[in-house]
């Protein structure tokens, strides 16, 4: 699933969104990612952070990361729980540079990550996103994260910050092979709330 404002005539320069950690049940090999994220929409880059929920090998885990397309998610030495509440934003410090501020946060523990990067992106969407990740170059099966919601959602575009619903804006839901859906999501205003 994710919530993709558009941006046909203005740049987007911010995106920020909070969430708790799910708790996945313990399988076989799953993974499901939830994220912020800027490009991506209409071409080839995507700055991204958020977190990785998985059940593998006999355990579950939980990480935070930051991706910049096509390289690939760097994982971030910060120690999860389900329940953790999550603060994530990404926003363009410099544009002449073309440096970005990445930073997430644990509310619930108060480990924090920032970091400015240079990065070219296009600029044209803002992403709130729970998806089925690939790991290793492979598309595992989504975990069984129970429910995800989103919360404090807004972006900067044109140089104005507001909610997803104060920008053009459309929601896509997560689907199985066979075009079955994966999930069921909230629609704007409010929150954004998805179930596996």
């Amino acid at each position: 699933m994710s919530s993709d404002l558009q941006s046909p005539k203005g740049f987007v320069t911010g995106v920020s969104g909070s969430w708790v950690v799910p708790e996945v049940t313990l399988s076989y090999d799953s993974f499901s990612a939830t994220w912020v994220g800027i490009g991506g929409q209409y071409d080839e880059s995507l700055i991204q952070t958020g977190t990785e929920h998985y059940s593998s090998n006999g355990s579950v885990g939980y990480i935070a990361w930051y991706e910049l397309l096509p390289a690939d998610s760097v994982e971030l030495n910060m120690t999860l729980l389900p329940g953790d509440v999550m603060r994530a934003s990404i926003s363009l410090q410099n544009a002449a540079t073309k440096i970005w501020l990445i930073e997430i946060s644990d509310a619930t523990n108060g480990q924090t990550f920032s970091r400015s990067i240079s990065y070219a992106s296009s600029m044209l969407s803002a992403e709130w996103i729970v998806e089925r990740p690939t790991v290793n170059n492979f598309l595992y099966p989504l975990a069984d994260f129970g429910r995800i919601s989103f919360s404090d959602c807004s972006a900067t575009m044109s140089g104005r910050t507001d909610s997803i619903v104060g920008f053009p804006h459309s929601a896509f839901n997560l689907q199985g092979r066979m075009n079955n859906n994966l999930m069921t999501l909230s629609n704007p205003p409010g929150r954004h709330v998805l179930h596996s």
